[in-house]
């Protein structure tokens, strides 16, 4: 039978230092032994940008910036259509005033502006979706818009329009 040691002895023969306690947790901010004082440990649980994380690699900074200048290029393509088209006839409607862009009788160019506008030379009395041709044009104008004097008539694509115009 063996005897229990002493009270505030270790059973394995060695001894801790004077006035510590044997069974205490070591103390915070004390790196363990091996590591250098200075250095925030790091672990894999350390995010971007805090204390201790790896830098954040160069090739996916580049492709944030990329990503933000095709964004910005994108928007600008979109609100410079969107800015065009605000002159295009297609955008009219009864009350606007356009302009002829050329003296091509057959393709005037037509553009909105202001109606108060030096360059004013018409005013839409009705816009008529559909396709029309010459004297049909011209009947659709005088049933729709009393007192109209020029039809203009567009086709885009699948979109047709008249247009039925006096002088502004």
């Amino acid at each position: 039978m063996t005897t229990p040691p002493p009270q505030g002895q270790n059973p394995y023969g060695q001894q801790p230092p004077q006035g510590q306690n044997p069974y205490s947790q070591p103390q915070q901010g004390v790196p363990p032994q091996g590591q250098p004082q200075g250095f925030p440990q790091q672990g894999p649980y350390a995010a971007p940008g805090m204390p201790g994380a790896a830098p954040e690699p160069p090739a996916k900074n580049k492709k944030n910036i990329l990503r933000a200048v095709g964004l910005v290029i994108a928007l600008a393509v979109i609100g410079g259509g969107w800015w065009a088209s605000q002159s295009d006839p297609a955008a009219a409607k009864a009350g606007d005033c356009v302009e002829r862009g050329n003296d091509d009788d057959n393709n005037p160019e037509l553009k909105i502006v202001e109606c108060d506008s030096d360059t004013a030379e018409y005013k839409v009395l009705a816009k008529i979706e559909g396709k029309f041709i010459g004297m049909t044009a011209q009947s659709k104008c005088e049933d729709q818009a009393e007192g109209f004097k020029y039809a203009y008539t567009q086709t885009q694509g699948s979109d047709s329009f008249l247009l039925c115009l006096d002088d502004a």
